[in-house]
């Protein structure tokens, strides 16, 4: 099997073609740049099938606009590729089938909000550039454990869900590479972003201990060392390079959570410093109450000031996950200076 990346860069998305043939899997479209469209069709055209489709599916990994936002026109050059090869039988083209793990609409997430471009996008694409799900939706929903062959009956890539990052986020291992596509739950570069911590700290735990007989999986709430014999040594990310240590980068994913956790932990059971007080902040049990703000200034007092805002969406998600687990609480209050505390002393 060939995996062929389209598209690498600091400040890009990461889309590839996986097989070893036409017609290929194309994996995210990336965010719609007329610049992508070239790099494109010079991977598709190193292969050359006149009667085959260049891409038989496309999978999305997860509904960011920088990885949907080409659907459009990267459908719209799959057809002019095909009838520019077979004009005689434009009528029989046959539009790539689309993939993505369904939202769950029971769940919050930032989907819901006015930045899900996704929404706008499947108003606009032509029903002839795509083969509809039986149910006449557009996309064919993914499951977890759900996997794609060649025609030789290969397995090429299983579906892994692993939320964390968006509700619908997926990886995808692909066998004959030995690695694991993170799309944006692992990136080459930097550390990732996510929107339920809770989430993305098990979906961490499954992808670093994952195995394709889907064995079971210990909790996220404690970190083992990098099974041996794992399924994968490489991680192909959404963003940035390629990585060739993957459990090690995982496993470093999974640790600096846990220590910032047990970080603002510690901090939580402080009396808040003078200079950071506005006001008296210990109740009568002598548990000391700490704003966002306050647990920023503290715990990102080395780093510039100009990072401290963004960090606080960080503290928040931290927060939230052990508010989850009982042992913290609100106050009250919002944004940065919403008010925290320790449930109990640990």
């Amino acid at each position: 099997m060939q995996t062929l990346e389209t598209q690498r860069s600091l400040i890009g998305t990461n889309t590839y073609l996986i097989g070893s043939h036409k017609p290929y899997i194309l994996v995210d479209t990336a965010e719609g740049l007329e610049s992508y469209i070239p790099i494109l069709t010079s991977a598709l055209q190193a292969t050359s099938n006149a009667s085959d489709p260049d891409v038989s599916d496309i999978i999305i990994s997860h509904w960011h606009h920088d990885h949907v936002g080409g659907l459009p026109s990267v459908l719209t050059l799959l057809r002019n590729l095909w009838v520019g090869r077979n004009h005689s039988k434009e009528a029989e083209y046959q539009g790539p089938k689309l993939h993505k793990y369904p939202f769950d609409t029971t769940k919050a997430g930032e989907h819901h909000g006015p930045h899900n471009s996704l929404r706008d996008i499947e108003k606009v694409l032509d029903k002839e550039l795509y083969t509809a799900a039986p149910d006449g939706s557009i996309f064919h929903n993914l499951y977890d454990g759900q996997t794609f062959v060649d025609q030789e009956t290969t397995t090429l890539l299983e579906v892994l869900h692993t939320p964390g990052h968006t509700v619908d986020s997926i990886c995808l291992y692909l066998p004959l590479d030995r690695a694991l596509y993170t799309a944006d739950t692992v990136l080459g570069h930097g550390t990732a972003v996510f929107e339920d911590l809770s989430a993305y700290m098990t979906s961490l735990s499954k992808m670093l201990r994952y195995k394709s007989s889907a064995s079971a999986l210990p909790s996220a709430s404690s970190l083992s060392p990098p099974i041996e014999n794992s399924e994968y040594d490489t991680l192909y990310p959404g963003h940035g390079a390629i990585l060739t240590n993957g459990q090690e980068t995982i496993a470093t994913y999974i640790k600096h959570r846990l220590e910032r956790e047990a970080q603002i932990v510690e901090v939580l059971r402080l009396p808040v410093p003078v200079e950071l007080q506005s006001e008296a902040q210990s109740d009568g049990d002598g548990r000391h109450q700490w704003t966002i703000w306050n647990l920023v200034r503290n715990i990102y007092k080395s780093y510039p000031e100009n990072l401290w805002l963004p960090a606080t969406r960080s503290i928040y998600l931290h927060l939230k996950k052990l508010e989850g687990e009982g042992l913290v609480r609100c106050l009250g209050g919002e944004g940065k200076d919403a008010i925290w505390e320790l449930v109990t002393f640990l």
